[in-house]
């Protein structure tokens, strides 16, 4: 007799019984590397869960010239290689093969788009599907625009049915870039169809700071200037620029970090808590976050910004060549693989304390976390000796790779006299949980098909955040400050130790 595996208790609850109604999802860019890698794998996740629709199909658009079997054999080796979960059913998986089509798109050629319509049409009607339809731009962000106006010229974005469109950051190149962009969806789609993709979003820990501050009343009281001294957020890479020498050389960790996922971030931890946990009022007080940072101008920017870049050195016991040695990078290249700010908010709450971002490549290790660091006791009530172990009161929250919470805070050590040392008290995800947290193409997938644009980037958003970054940019064009050069394998230049040495204060070592 087969023994029934008892229900893990820790677990209630977590599995995520949405289902989106029936829609026909085209790939654009289906043979690249982010189809591959994350969009295929989460789709046969949410097919494991049940959360995909009955009809729900997806239609594979790229330069390849690939049979729809072709197509499908690929898709399979993806999701054996990058899917989450392992080992692979192989019946969700043959019946999720099943729905894949292929058909080949130049993006210059109107034709081609208006044979992805009739393909569109057809499983329409085989499938019983009323006409709804998600567009998934898994391309280069310079194709953006064409897509759009092609989908418009064959038709595609109207109809029965919805129609949705998702784009993944950078959201334009610069605040004028930005807005040409926003104009051109907003032609083909109305904006609550446009879904701009930030994977960041859609990460459980980082969902979490939003149930950590909002859900818990312990913490949101001291979450003010009252008692934080100041907010380090780092996003730390091991790792160089891999295979994207092309597209890096144009964007920098400013453009492909900062302005998205670091300024994300801080909306997150700053923002004042919304009315209820529903797209417009969630988005409302981002907007309003970014909008009471003071920019940063002139001699600011100097004062406040680093930017760094890697030359040869050690990661992890192995030898990296330079980032000038990265195969598409200029040899003269003054792209920064390294920044540091210093921001002020100014509002209320975050009167005087400063937010410390920091994102780089060649870094000693992987590593993104915000640390909440607070003041220290107004008197030392057990003396100088008895505390000089001791460290001001932090709150960690690791985003990656360990996701989880830590707090640092004062303990009487076990013995005869007194003295007090730091000690740190943990929490994480897969020990507390005992499941994987969902990978965020996961979500955020589910959440478009079902039409929740809450943890998706708005039209204001993106401005708001661009109007912050192009002055420093501008400031940079101009070497104002000079860039500088860190070996690979350290925390980033002298002077972004030094932007915190001047206020008193250091880096966390994560």
């Amino acid at each position: 007799m087969k023994v029934q595996e008892a229900p893990n208790p820790l677990a209630e609850g977590l599995h995520d019984y949405r289902v989106a109604d029936p829609a026909v999802m085209v790939i654009f860019g289906a043979t690249g590397d982010l189809s591959g890698r994350k969009l295929l794998p989460a789709l046969y996740n949410l097919a494991k869960q049940r959360s995909l629709p009955a009809g729900f199909a997806v239609v594979g658009a790229a330069m390849n010239e690939l049979t729809d079997q072709a197509f499908r054999q690929l898709a399979g080796q993806k999701i054996h290689q990058y899917s989450r979960t392992q080992p692979i059913d192989d019946r969700v998986l043959a019946a999720f093969l099943d729905q894949l089509f292929y058909v080949k798109v130049d993006f210059s050629k109107l034709d081609d788009f208006r044979a992805l319509a009739q393909r569109v049409r057809e499983l329409d009607n085989t499938n019983h599907i009323p006409g709804n339809r998600i567009f998934y731009c898994a391309t280069p962000p310079p194709t953006y625009q064409t897509i759009a106006v092609q989908l418009q010229a064959a038709g595609l974005n109207t109809g029965e049915g919805f129609h949705r469109v998702v784009v993944e950051k950078p959201f334009g190149y610069d605040l004028k870039s930005a807005r040409d962009l926003t104009q051109t969806l907003q032609k083909v789609f109305a904006e609550d169809s446009v879904f701009r993709i930030d994977h960041y979003l859609g990460k459980e820990t980082v969902q979490n700071i939003l149930a950590f501050r909002f859900a818990n009343s312990i913490f949101e009281p001291v979450w003010n200037t009252n008692l934080i001294d100041s907010v380090q957020i780092t996003v730390a890479e091991d790792i160089g620029i891999e295979n994207r020498g092309a597209y890096y050389d144009h964007a920098g960790a400013m453009r492909d970090i900062i302005q998205n996922h670091g300024l994300q971030l801080v909306t997150l931890t700053a923002m004042e808590p919304p009315l209820a946990f529903e797209a417009n009022a969630v988005r409302d007080e981002k907007v309003k976050v970014l909008r009471a940072i003071r920019p940063l101008l002139g001699e600011d920017i100097e004062q406040s910004t680093v930017r760094g870049q890697y030359v040869r050195g050690w990661v992890l016991g192995e030898q990296v060549p330079g980032y000038r040695e990265e195969k598409n990078v200029a040899p003269d290249s003054q792209t920064e693989t390294f920044a540091a700010l210093r921001l002020f908010i100014d509002n209320w709450r975050w009167a005087g304390v400063p937010f410390y971002i920091r994102a780089g490549k060649r870094l000693p290790k992987r590593v993104t976390e915000i640390r909440i660091q607070f003041k220290r006791p107004p008197h030392l009530t057990f003396g100088r000796d008895a505390m000089k172990e001791v460290d001001p009161n932090a709150i960690t929250l690791r985003i990656q790779p360990e996701e989880g919470i830590s707090l640092k805070f004062g303990a009487k050590v076990p013995s005869a006299g007194l003295r007090i040392r730091s000690v740190t008290m943990d929490f994480q995800y897969q020990t507390s949980f005992l499941v994987e947290a969902p990978e965020a193409y996961e979500r955020l997938l589910l959440d478009c098909m079902i039409g929740d644009p809450t943890l998706f980037t708005r039209a204001d958003e993106v401005e708001a955040a661009w109007q912050l970054i192009d002055p420093i940019e501008e400031s940079w064009r101009n070497s104002r400050p000079p860039l500088e050069t860190y070996p690979a394998g350290t925390w980033g230049p002298p002077s972004a130790a030094k932007l915190l040495q001047a206020d008193g204060r250091e880096w966390h070592r994560p």
